[in-house]
């Protein structure tokens, strides 16, 4: 650490106690800062877990008083310079961030608090509890004291169902058999309104449409006993509506596949596996929607029916609003039994979109410049749901640089054709009821594209996918990819890049492994799909497996040790598998601060027909995604430095290898409005398992990888608006492994990179 770090650092401190002792001069007179308060607890002996106890009524102290930081008020400081007629831009935003008003002794209302404390008592079983209070008062603080005292709880003895209008008394018997509540619990008004919660939820999937929790109620009998015990009653209210207590059929099943809201007379109905589907015109082939549908004609109302129709149906993609309502049929409605009408009506989005989106791209060896992708999609084409999707784009990329190096210039065409099916396509008969959650979804691919680097080379690739993605639940999905192919054509090499790649095997075949076929397979559980979760969990595996099929019908080459080659061409073979996981913890007001972490790792297998993995799957670090102060693909492998190799010329563009470790933390705080700000530090670096000649050894894994990792640290904006996000991210390295060892930590703020993207990092 430097001394300029070293002096920040006491400043820093040093203001915090500045600050925290000059609050005192802002404490009214005849005023005391509270403190906090603690709980004694004088218990029977028959309590238990009397510290759990203390625990839980300490939840429901009230008011809280100020938070600390190092035994210090920084929340208060900026609370009292925010009531200064001027405060300042910085302490207003400060205020806002961190400040908090004072809570003094006048706000406490102890006799509020104690009736609060007995309530609780009360509500879990310790009746005829008593409390008190005191202050404990310093010359400029006060704290207080709570005394409990805590008798014997009152314990269950028995749990009665009490009379009740048939069927509901059969349905409600057989839902208590399976009740949490036993002989000895002690009494507790959370469980007893899970009860009937679990209670209202059993029935109401068995048909009970018109029943609610609060018909139900409670009743404890103590009178037949003297030792604080009880009989537990559950009985309905009075007056609760006859419909209430019967369970209700579905009789008629409507469907309406292109519903619209201003125009919603429709009379063409057509009879598909017992549900009336009303459309005027073909919109939606009732074959294909009605496997989304589980609400069947003849079933008992079930609302987990109709959530699992609601989410299959939300998930094929072309209906923009998904509404099931139920009508009841009242001439029908008997003593024992009700009747439904389903209605489901399906608001179809946009059929045509296009998307254009433009981006600035950055990379090693200052190549930048713009980036243009166009996207048409068209929805339920074959009205079955299907989606296309058509994406090109184009990109120019040129060198600002000075010197032999200047001009440059990478051009960059694709176009890729996307047709994804809301159901499985395959050879063998697959049971969509095997998919609870969700029918999976066949995607299949088609695509090309062309990269003209000046002075180097063109590449050509193109690409091939057939697979199935689907939800196993809300938080978990499967991609699979049986098939995969890929196959690269190098084309136009200057001869300053045959020179490259003669000093540097390795990349060269990397190049020459033409054709990729295998399988991949990706497993994601998922988190943060939960926006109010403080505490979301994010990972995801990857596995990609290439070669070994195809190596079943590989040809051998006439010269001995050579590839085998498949339809004339060089195949690949080799694993390779990743994971990704990240974790974000949700703080402060409304959630709004975030604690975001994460983890990579990676590592590809070279085997077989291989002796390295092709160049299209290895692993790269650096960039907006990635570690932050260096640039993309700039970064590596091992200790590597371009710049003392005396066989570059500055023309080597990307720095890869087949392991790859980062690690990333970044602090998100709100600033104003949809501007958001982050502080952040990442680590990462890539390696190769087997040393690379060109590189001097200078690129493989070794025990020592922690010190070869690259690490920077930074701050960025964001411009968040309802989840769409562009991120400017400015950060500096602060070690270099490229560096010699004794050199490497050196925080270069003035070769600070700038880094822009749409989305999240992480």
């Amino acid at each position: 650490m430097n001394n300029i770090t070293k002096h920040i650092i006491y400043l820093l401190l040093f203001g915090i106690v500045l600050h925290s002792c000059s609050i005192k001069k802002y404490i009214p007179q005849d005023e005391r800062l509270y403190t906090g308060a603690e709980i004694e607890i004088e218990a029977d002996s028959s309590v238990q877990n009397v510290d759990q106890l203390k625990q839980e009524l300490e939840t429901i102290l009230r008011p809280e008083p100020n938070s600390k930081f190092l035994g210090m008020y920084p929340g208060l400081y900026y609370y009292y310079k925010n009531q200064k007629e001027n405060p300042g831009f910085l302490n207003r935003w400060l205020f806002k961030q961190f400040g908090e008003k004072p809570v003094y002794q006048s706000d406490v209302k102890t006799f509020e608090v104690e009736d609060i404390l007995i309530n609780r008592l009360e509500n879990n079983g310790f009746f005829y509890s008593t409390a008190s209070s005191t202050f404990e008062e310093k010359e400029l603080e006060a704290s207080a004291t709570y005394q409990l005292k805590v008798p014997q709880p009152y314990k269950m003895e028995s749990y009665q169902v009490d009379s009740m209008a048939t069927p509901l008394y059969n349905y409600v018997k057989q839902a208590t058999a399976k009740s949490p509540l036993s002989k000895d619990m002690r009494f507790d008004l959370s469980n007893l309104k899970l009860e009937r919660q679990r209670i209202d939820s059993e029935l109401k999937n068995k048909g009970f449409y018109n029943l609610n929790p609060d018909f139900f109620i409670f009743e404890a009998d103590t009178n037949q006993y003297a030792n604080r015990r009880f009989d537990l009653y559950l009985r309905l209210k009075n007056q609760v509506p006859k419909k209430a207590t019967v369970p209700y059929l579905i009789k008629q099943v409507n469907v309406y596949p292109d519903y619209d809201l201003q125009d919603s007379l429709t009379i063409k109905a057509e009879r598909f596996n017992s549900k009336n589907y009303f459309q005027d015109s073909l919109f939606f082939k009732p074959k294909y929607l009605d496997k989304f549908i589980t609400i069947e004609e003849g079933q008992n109302y079930n609302p987990q029916t109709s959530k699992n129709t609601s989410r299959r149906l939300s998930g094929i993609g072309a209906y923009k609003y998904v509404n099931i309502q139920y009508k009841e049929i009242d001439s029908l409605l008997t003593d024992s039994l009700g009747v439904l009408e389903a209605n489901i009506f399906l608001s179809p989005l946009t059929k045509r979109a296009i998307r254009a989106e433009l981006q600035a791209v950055t990379k090693s060896n200052n190549f930048a410049g713009p980036n243009l992708a166009l996207t048409y999609s068209n929805r339920n084409l074959f009205r079955g749901g299907e989606t296309l999707n058509i994406s090109t784009n184009i990109g120019y990329e040129t060198q600002f640089a000075s010197g032999e190096n200047a001009g440059l210039s990478s051009v960059e065409l694709g176009l890729k054709g996307e047709l994804i099916f809301p159901r499985m396509i395959s050879p063998f008969h697959i049971n969509d009821d095997f998919f609870t959650y969700s029918i999976p979804k066949t995607k299949t691919s088609l695509g090309i594209s062309y990269l003209k680097r000046s002075q180097l080379y063109a590449l050509i690739t193109g690409s091939a996918l057939f697979g199935y993605e689907w939800n196993a639940n809300r938080f978990i999905t499967y991609e699979i990819n049986p098939i995969s192919v890929n196959y690269t054509r190098l084309s136009q090499t200057s001869s300053e890049f045959e020179t490259i790649l003669d000093d540097n095997p390795f990349l060269k075949r990397s190049f020459e492994q033409q054709f990729i076929s295998g399988l991949t397979f990706s497993f994601t559980y998922n988190e943060m799909v939960d926006s109010n979760d403080p505490n979301q969990f994010f990972i995801n595996t990857t596995l990609d497996v290439a070669g070994n099929s195809i190596s079943l019908f590989g040809k051998e080459q006439a010269t001995a040790g050579e590839p085998k080659t498949f339809l004339g061409l060089e195949y690949a073979q080799y694993a390779k598998a990743d994971i990704d996981a990240r974790f974000h913890l949700n703080f402060g007001k409304n959630r709004q601060q975030t604690l975001a972490t994460r983890l990579f790792a990676g590592y590809g297998l070279a085997y077989g027909n291989s002796e390295v993995v092709p160049f299209v799957k290895q692993y790269f670090s650096g960039g907006p995604y990635s570690v932050r102060a260096f640039r993309i693909r700039s970064l590596g492998p091992g200790t590597y430095n371009e710049d003392t190799d005396d066989s570059s010329d500055g023309t080597f563009f990307d720095q890869t290898g087949n392991i790859r470790l980062e690690a990333n933390v970044e602090y998100r705080f709100p600033i104003y409005s949809f501007f958001k700000g982050a502080l952040f530090v990442d680590a990462g670096n890539v390696w190769n398992s087997k040393a690379n000649p060109a590189f001097n050894g200078e690129d493989k894994f070794t025990s020592n990888f922690i010190n070869e990792l690259g690490m920077g640290t930074g701050f960025g904006l964001r411009i968040d608006v309802q989840g769409f996000v562009i991120r400017f991210d400015l950060a500096a390295p602060f070690h270099d492994p490229s560096l010699p060892e004794g050199e490497r930590f050196d925080f270069k703020f003035d070769e600070a990179v700038l880094n822009f993207a749409i989305g999240y990092s992480f």
